[in-house]
């Protein structure tokens, strides 16, 4: 079973700013409630394949995930956490409103392995209280960060 969350967000910064400032994962830290810490592997400049450690807190939980940008195109960036008991795809589509408003398009979607299968149909409500989180946020750090 895979529980999706889908939020749209209007940010006040720029297509390019903001597509910039989301590719960097590690700054889920800034815009994602559920996001304790979020550390990149490797150097080098962010491009397909770069990886983060992300630790994650679920219901008084904390949880350690790999995550992978797995593709970067004009206007979408997916990435992609995994550990034994889920894998979480963030799949982010950037639209111009105007030259200083983007909408983004944040989706969220969760399978979960083993044991915590059963438990998937009951989670539904935290992880869409999360996806509420991630549109109240983010628009005000995302636009912090300008300049």
């Amino acid at each position: 079973m895979v529980i999706t969350v889908k939020r749209d967000i209007l940010v006040g910064v720029p297509l390019g700013d903001l597509i910039a400032y989301m590719e960097d994962f590690s700054r889920a830290e800034e815009w994602d409630p559920g996001t304790v810490r979020c550390v990149r592997v490797g150097a080098g400049p962010v491009r397909q394949g770069a990886e983060w450690r992300n630790t994650s807190r679920f219901r008084g939980r904390t949880s350690d995930l790999l995550y992978r940008l797995e593709s970067r195109e004009p206007g979408r960036l997916v990435f992609v956490g995994e550990n034994k008991t889920v894998r979480a795809t963030d799949d982010m589509t950037f639209t111009a409103r105007s030259p200083t408003t983007t909408l983004l398009t944040y989706t969220a979607s969760f399978r979960f392995k083993g044991l915590a299968r059963l438990a998937a149909p009951f989670l539904r409500s935290e992880l869409e209280r999360l996806g509420d989180g991630v549109a109240e946020r983010l628009p005000s750090v995302a636009g912090r960060q300008r300049g």
